[in-house]
């Protein structure tokens, strides 16, 4: 963005430019916000997830039919939304045509082209808001799932639900807010421009009306790919580098024992999809800019310039939770956030976090900025939560933020050409 500002001083700027460059703040003006979890990852070799694709310009597309949908491995886009629906269809068919109209509009906007064919007809509503228009695809993905609470019968899919699809259990120091909790449906959009974002989510809640209403949206942002052109681990709103640790998204293997559920795990149905947790954790940022550098990074249990844990010089070095101190302490501090993320290695996620900034609590006089917590994980119940309930229990990090918001969702398996969103379920 700053590379924009300086831009901007040395011509006039049009509406677009401005939109641009006002992103992360446009959505939110229309939408609102919500959901996010842990915030520092565990520690590998530089993460593809975190990596500006340099071979892949946002004039590009992304492709929206395959084996797994996109948005989950793909390397992170600069913006987000991320939004939940209230399904109101009144019949099985009626979901079933939502998924198909949803899919058609999806795989146009991924390809940067305009929804529908009545886009040109003076005398009847386009099919395509038009905001977009012009525009590139700007490496969209749009990614969809299904809550807990689209099983509760009004479609016949009692007997479909997968076994750990439930909402999450409550959790020391949750805060949570009903208006960032739950949802039937969910869809998260990245792209690397926030109009293209605004363009996506405004179409499919207009698509939906009449079968899908929206419970609530969160918009969230990295630093572009123009600020930081070498595509290192981005930073979240403390300061600290947040991915370092994610797991190594090229290897096809690590990506199906880590992510991708799989035939064996049951149902059917949700064989190539992943389980996403969606956590919306307001920071205290005006608390944490009162605190020293030291105690900042003893709460991370990483150094804040490098991002290599404490003792270490590389951001990527192995994490050695067994160094002491010359007083004998763990050089790495037993309430860190880095060392109680780890725990004894077993358990691994995939982070697909940004930040979010919400503007002014007027209750309180602060910001109401933080994380937009996203992973992605082949079992909620063997992986998210064991590290969730060591967090919330023991994570110095929590005297800095607080989880105003909370979902789960079963990403469904890539959808084939010719196919539609969800037709392994309905």
């Amino acid at each position: 963005m700053t590379e924009q500002k300086k831009d901007s001083l040395k011509k006039p700027l049009s509406r677009r430019e401005m939109l641009k460059l006002t992103g992360v703040a446009g959505l939110g003006l229309l939408l609102g916000g919500g959901g996010a979890s842990g915030l520092m990852a565990l520690g590998r070799k530089k993460s593809p997830a975190s990596a500006v694709e340099q071979a892949s310009p946002n004039d590009k597309g992304l492709p929206f039919y395959g084996k797994h949908q996109a948005g989950i491995i793909t390397p992170a886009q600069d913006f987000i939304c991320f939004a939940a629906f209230d399904v109101t269809a009144g019949s099985a068919d009626d979901l079933r045509r939502l998924f198909k109209n949803w899919t058609a509009a999806a795989a146009a906007m991924a390809a940067g082209e305009m929804i529908g064919e009545h886009n040109t007809t003076l005398n009847t509503p386009p099919t395509d808001t038009g905001e977009a228009a012009g525009l590139t695809p700007s490496r969209t993905t749009l990614t969809f799932g299904v809550g807990p609470s689209l099983f509760d019968g009004r479609f016949g899919l009692q007997g479909r639900k997968p076994k750990g699809l439930r909402d999450l259990p409550a959790f020391a120091g949750d805060a949570l807010d009903p208006q960032w909790c739950g949802g039937d449906l969910c869809v998260q959009v990245c792209a690397d421009d926030m109009q293209v974002v605004f363009h996506a989510i405004r179409n499919l809640a207009r698509i939906a009306r009449g079968h899908a209403v929206l419970r609530w949206t969160q918009e969230g942002f990295q630093r572009t790919g123009r600020a930081d052109p070498g595509g290192g681990t981005p930073r979240n709103l403390l300061g600290f580098k947040d991915g370092t640790g994610n797991p190594d998204t090229t290897d096809a293997v690590l990506m199906d024992q880590t992510v991708w559920a799989q035939p064996a795990d049951g149902p059917g149905w949700m064989a190539g999809g992943s389980y996403m947790a969606v956590r919306r954790v307001r920071m205290r940022v005006e608390v944490w800019d009162r605190s020293t550098l030291k105690d900042q990074e003893a709460t991370f249990g990483r150094h804040r310039d490098s991002g290599a844990p404490l003792g270490s010089r590389g951001e990527f070095d192995p994490v050695d939770l067994k160094a002491k101190s010359a007083d004998g302490q763990p050089v790495i501090p037993a309430t860190s956030h880095l060392r109680l993320a780890k725990g004894d290695g077993s358990q691994q996620i995939l982070r697909r976090s940004y930040s979010y900034s919400s503007g002014l609590d007027a209750k309180t006089g602060q910001l109401d900025a933080g994380l937009l917590f996203i992973s992605y994980q082949r079992d909620l119940e063997k992986q998210f939560i064991p590290i969730q309930k060591r967090l919330a229990k023991n994570d110095k990090l929590n005297e800095y933020t607080v989880h105003t918001g909370s979902a789960v969702f079963a990403c469904f398996p890539g959808i084939m050409n010719g196919g539609y969103i969800g037709d392994t379920l309905i």
